[in-house]
């Protein structure tokens, strides 16, 4: 109700946007929260010396603000900027959908930004069921609230990252906005009870407020990612490395783009495809297979350019001779999902996950905000 609403700061007026069902806001300059009243007064935020407006329920008091609502520590960002993500790794442990390589997603790409692209420790949220802090838990609120984190008060210069590694779905598509006619969507771990994330969502919470001067990269290793972000350009690659951009605006006209930022998408497979959970490729230990591949070129020296990083995750991917089951290839089937050989799905659920030879069935996607030349464009986060 409030997603596209600004409250001011009780303490300091800085105006604030409004998470979606949020009843209370912690200002990230000075630390104040807001309590979320009633929407008509939303224009006059009560002063720092007002007494807040009660509780929802006279017995409830408001829940605790959470811990990742803070600026970054240390002085003011300089002119390069700051640095922040959100990490989200789902395991969906002692369900049905359980996968074993996300949660190690989530770490492997955690120390990655921190050792290879000195992101600060402190200027990232992690989302794993090993998190203690219960606003931590990724599930479908927590989420949400820390895609708004990710880019509330963002400045020009400032460098944002949102990787997901967990189940992705897809819906029918009532809105008449999508090319193939179903939404992209995320699973957070209470999926079942709370419902998915969709592309529409997503698109709004972190695309469109994204302003001139500020670049956002999203890495998504999930099943049907290609287009979870809505964002207006598919670069549709072949197996030879040549490309053409797709356009994919909302034949309504509705604006799926940023307020001047930059927006750029890695997703693990196409929207009709499934990302493998694996240990095909680390053989080691399960990892997400479009995540491996990620920071395999990065470490390798691959990406140098988008197009250089895209390719030698996709060749990566094609040679390997076996693979896992796919995040969100069981959830497609029991979801009514429209992945075509739902059987093939069911199989995959009760062999737990197990993909026959041939190689891993999965294409990495790349989707901006506006087309570029994938081998002159500087690959950097």
């Amino acid at each position: 109700m409030y997603s596209n609403m600004l409250v001011n700061c009780s303490n300091c007026r800085t105006p604030l946007q409004i998470p979606p069902g949020a009843q209370s806001i912690r200002c990230a300059l000075c630390q104040a929260v807001t309590i979320i009243g009633d929407p008509r007064a939303l224009h006059s935020a009560p002063s720092s010396h007002e007494p807040p407006p009660p509780a929802p329920y006279g017995h409830h008091a408001p829940p605790p603000p959470s811990p990742y609502n803070h600026a970054p520590p240390g002085p003011p960002p300089n002119v390069h900027g700051r640095k922040k993500a959100v990490i989200c790794g789902i395991s969906y442990k002692y369900s049905r959908h359980e996968l074993k390589g996300c949660i190690n997603d989530a770490k492997c790409m955690k120390y990655l930004l921190i050792n290879k692209f000195k992101f600060p420790e402190d200027s990232i949220v992690m989302l794993t069921e090993e998190e203690t802090h219960p606003a931590k838990i990724p599930n479908k609120y927590n989420l949400r609230m820390a895609l708004h984190w990710l880019v509330q008060g963002c400045q020009p210069g400032d460098s944002l990252l949102f990787h997901y590694s967990g189940h992705g779905s897809r819906q029918r598509d009532y809105r008449g906005d999508e090319v193939d006619g179903y939404d992209e969507t995320l699973c957070p771990l209470d999926f079942e009870t709370q419902g998915m994330i969709v592309d529409d969502e997503i698109n709004a919470a972190i695309v469109r407020p994204i302003p001139h001067g500020v670049k956002l990269h999203a890495i998504i290793d999930s099943c049907h990612s290609g287009t979870v972000l809505d964002l207006p350009f598919l670069c549709r690659m072949d197996r030879g490395g040549k490309y053409v951009w797709e356009d994919h605006r909302p034949r309504s006209g509705e604006w799926k783009g940023t307020s001047g930022g930059e927006v750029i998408s890695i997703s693990g497979c196409d929207d009709n495809q499934t990302s493998a959970d694996t240990s095909a490729l680390s053989k080691i230990t399960s990892t997400g297979a479009m995540t491996f591949c990620f920071i395999q070129a990065i470490e390798q020296g691959h990406a140098a350019t988008y197009g250089s990083i895209l390719n030698a995750m996709r060749n990566t991917i094609r040679n390997t001779g076996s693979g896992g089951g796919g995040p969100g290839s069981a959830v497609t089937s029991l979801l009514g999902g429209s992945s075509g050989a739902v059987t093939s799905l069911v199989g995959m659920l009760l062999t737990g996950g197990s993909v026959g030879g041939g190689g891993l069935r999965q294409e990495p996607q790349l989707t901006a905000c506006e087309p570029f030349d994938v081998y002159t464009k500087p690959f950097t986060l």
